[in-house]
């Protein structure tokens, strides 16, 4: 079995996989403030209750989007299973040809995110990723990978208006009854998520229109499966698409 780990900045997205199969998904809040000790009592108990041997790990790869993150886990990691997992970096084989000004400004999430949407859907393809952060990377014909567009994420967009509107507060973001809210709290919901939908909706409208073709349009991440069904474009929501794209990136390694 392989163990993969996304390192985001609100969670940690673990996958385990026997084969190409994917046996168990986990999600544990990020804490930068806890140690590598703290981290390899968490994992294994975790895994324990989902009857997941650690001796049947046979590697394990990471993403991390929190840098002062990565080695605490990392060295979590290889407490449990014995073996150094690969961390996405220079000097990982991805196979992604990155065609931006500095490629080695691009996170590594996005990169998995790439080397999985092309692997799985296709190219060309408009992928999205609606964590803390909603990125829109774009993959040209040939699989290359062209640039992005990067927004606040719609809880970051929330909270920020809570705490600098006086006479906004908090809500839960769920589907609006209707476009036009005749209330505070539904004006809010039509804003952020029909507002979110017509934002993915004219982003990659213009991507497919400097590619010059439709793309193939996937979303994952955070809150993705209630923004897409308001889209009017057709776009696949793939919850697991960057815990496969890591099991893609450590086949490519070993």
């Amino acid at each position: 079995m392989i163990l993969t780990a996304d390192i985001g900045n609100s969670n940690i997205v673990l996958g385990v996989f026997e084969g190409d199969i994917l046996k168990l998904t986990l999600r544990i809040k990020t804490d930068a403030t806890r140690t590598r000790d703290e981290y390899a009592i968490n994992l294994n108990s975790m895994l324990k209750i989902n009857n997941i041997n650690v001796s049947d790990i046979d590697g394990a790869i990471i993403s991390s989007v929190v840098p002062n993150l990565s080695a605490p886990f990392a060295g979590a990691v290889e407490m449990l299973i014995g073996k150094t997992p690969l961390i996405v970096g220079p000097g990982v084989k991805t196979g992604l040809d990155i065609r931006i000004d500095n490629p080695s400004q691009l996170g590594c999430d996005m990169v998995v995110d790439a080397v999985a949407a092309i692997r799985i859907y296709g190219a060309p393809a408009v992928v999205i990723d609606m964590g803390t952060a909603t990125t829109f990377s774009a993959i040209g014909k040939k699989g290359e990978y062209l640039g992005a567009a990067i927004t606040p994420g719609v809880r970051i967009s929330m909270n920020a208006l809570a705490q600098n509107a006086a006479q906004i507060s908090q809500i839960n973001i769920d589907k609006p009854r209707h476009a036009i809210g005749t209330n505070t709290t539904d004006s809010l919901k039509s804003g952020i998520v029909l507002g979110y939908a017509s934002m993915l909706d004219g982003i990659i409208e213009r991507f497919e229109k400097e590619i010059g073709a439709p793309c193939n349009v996937i979303a994952t991440g955070g809150l993705s499966s209630l923004i897409i069904p308001h889209c009017k474009r057709k776009i696949v929501h793939d919850k697991d698409l960057l815990i496969k794209g890591l099991l893609l990136i450590y086949n490519k390694n070993i």
